[in-house]
């Protein structure tokens, strides 16, 4: 890998970086594509060629990440979950949630509760529960 791409892609870890660590704020791009320090369309196009989504595809997987634990391991409703992990309604929570796993949050709770506790290593088990992006 030449120099020029591993610092491309330092530039883009960054940015997801500071993504997974507030991903229960509005996505800025603009902020994002500062820390990358790059333009914003050169962001949006360089953090696709990087990661196989868009940074707003990328944020929503992984609020839905998060969501699910919530939804598996609390009673909070489903609509306090979907505050939580920075949805701004319930109704694109609710979309996005089933585009991404399948299934409603409802549905996913109901199926979940009162499963067994994973005893693999925990890089396993979240690379197991982690969703997959079809889009």
């Amino acid at each position: 890998m030449s120099g020029a791409a591993e610092d491309s892609n330092r530039r883009m870890l960054r940015a997801r970086d500071a993504m997974d660590r507030g991903y229960a704020e509005p996505l800025d791009i603009p902020a994002l594509a500062r820390i990358a320090h790059v333009s914003e369309a050169y962001f949006i196009r360089t953090f696709r060629a990087t990661f196989g989504e868009t940074p707003h595809r990328y944020l929503q997987r992984r609020r839905v990440e998060r969501s699910m634990r919530l939804l598996r391991e609390t009673d909070r409703s489903v609509t306090e979950i979907c505050f939580e992990v920075g949805f701004a309604s319930l109704g694109t929570f609710s979309r996005t949630f089933r585009d991404i796993i399948g299934e409603s949050p409802t549905e996913f709770r109901r199926r979940t509760v009162g499963l067994p506790a994973i005893t693999a290593p925990s890089c396993f088990a979240k690379a197991w529960m982690r969703p997959s992006s079809l889009s």
